[in-house]
Order: C-alpha cells, then structure tokens, then sequence
C-alpha cells in the first residue's frame, strides 16, 4: 500500500513537472515564432534580409544554404518525433514500458524538440525577403496590425487546447486516472469524441496559419519553417463529414447551454 501510494506521489510529480516544462516551452515558442520577428521589423534592431542581394547570388552562397540546410534538419527532427512516437506500433510498445507516463514523455520529447530547434535555428540574413513592408506609414501600422492579431490567434489557440482536454494532452490526466484505477481517460469518452481526436490531435490549423504566414518580412529561413509547418499540418488532420456532424452538434449543445444560462440569470 505504501509503495503504492509512494508510487503514485512519484508519477504525479513528473506528470507536474512536465507541464511546467511544457508550459515554459509553448511560451519560449510564441515568442520565437511571433512576438521576436515582428518586434525586429517595428525596431530594426536586427537585420532580417539583404534586399540588395540578387537570388542567383543569393542561392549559391554557402552560408546560405548551410543555414537552410541546418533549419532543414531541426525541422525533420521535430516532424520525425512528433509523427514517431504518435505511430500506434511505437505508442503500444512505449506504452508497454511507461504505462500512464506515456503521454507525459510525448509532450517532453515534443518541448525538447521545439527548444533545440529555437536554440540552433539559424537565420538566413544574407539573402532577400520574399516581401517587406518598409514604407511608411505602413512600416509602423502593418507590423502592429499583424502583432494585434498574433497575439489574437494566441489566444484562441490557448483557449481551444483549454476545451480540448488540456490535462488529457498534457498527459495529467492519465496519471490521475492511473492513480485512482481507472484506466485511459479516452476510454471514457463517447465512440464520436474518440473518432474526432483521433483525426484531429491538433485542432488550431487555421491560427497557426496565420501565425506563420502573417508577418512584415518573410524571410527565407521564415518561409522554410512556415512551409514545413503548414504541410506537416495539413498532411496530419482527417476530418470528415462524421467528425464536422459531432462538432455542430457539440457546439450547438454548448451554445443552447450558453442560451438556457442567460435566462435563468434575466429571471
């Protein structure tokens, strides 16, 4: 009963200090992926791209292409991780060995992963940007509209994990339940909702498009994640009729919910 309990003391612990590792992470990633481009366009502290560089040029030159070549490989090495260990043959075995910790060391594999490519990403300053807004007014106005409305997506995207189970995706929650007997949080789950996580893992496409696409400069560093990114998204999502039928009907629900509340408080 003791080693037990002691046990399950220790799996909490590390299901905790995962999220804490997480969390750091997801904000060390908006910050890489949004606020610290968009801030070097409103100050000009850093030079992005060399406008006066042709592309012929531009493209034979090795530092250059050892730059996208090195974001190359740490974009492969999150894809080859976060698809990996998400193959059913790779999660049965994992979860043979780690049990209720198996979604726990997904997500720190998947946060070490995304800190290696923000510590070693190398910017591509020595060739030209795909666009750049550098006239005024619009140099001023259009990166604070495009911070306005990173930081929007942000918050929906902060929200919809926060509907989406966020103790199930962060793994606390099969710990919990591990904890208490009570098996996988999935399984408690209506056959519809499982179908739907099933295809949809990652359910904030459409934002992190914007994220990703939205900026004053793009560079071609920036271009090479954005790509990658959004194919890797678009190539990871199933949904099909079935799955949009449940979402209506999902939000439907929630908004009559929403409806009968307001008028029991105007009564």
């Amino acid at each position: 009963m003791a080693s037990a309990r002691l046990l399950g003391w220790a799996l909490c612990t590390a299901t905790l200090l995962n999220s804490a590792v997480v969390f750091i992470s997801g904000a060390d990633f908006i910050r890489f992926i949004s606020f610290r481009t968009i801030y070097h366009n409103i100050t000009g502290d850093t030079a992005i791209c060399q406008d006066s560089t042709p592309w012929a040029v531009a493209l034979q030159d090795s530092s250059v292409l050892g730059s996208l070549f090195v974001d190359l490989g740490l974009l492969a090495l999150f894809i080859v991780q976060h698809s990996l260990l998400a193959w059913s043959p790779v999660k049965q075995a994992l979860q043979s060995v780690l049990g209720a910790l198996n979604r726990t060391a997904y997500c720190f594999t998947t946060a070490l992963a995304l800190q290696i490519i923000m510590r070693y990403w190398q910017p591509v300053t020595g060739a030209p940007c795909l666009w750049s807004v550098r006239q005024p007014p619009w140099s001023i106005w259009f990166p604070l509209l495009c911070f306005s409305l990173h930081f929007l997506c942000w918050a929906i995207i902060c929200s919809i994990l926060m509907i989406f189970d966020y103790p199930e995706l962060l793994g606390i929650k099969q710990v919990y339940y591990s904890c208490l007997g009570l098996g996988d949080p999935l399984s408690h789950k209506s056959p519809r909702a499982q179908r739907l996580l099933s295809h949809l893992r990652h359910p904030v496409c459409l934002e992190l498009g914007v994220v990703l696409w939205l900026l004053p400069a793009m560079s071609l560093d920036r271009l090479l994640l954005a790509a990658t990114l959004s194919t890797y998204l678009a190539l990871a999502h199933s949904l099909d009729k079935q799955d949009l039928a449940y979402l209506c009907v999902q939000l439907n629900h929630k908004l009559q919910l929403f409806a009968d509340t307001s008028d029991h408080k105007e009564e």
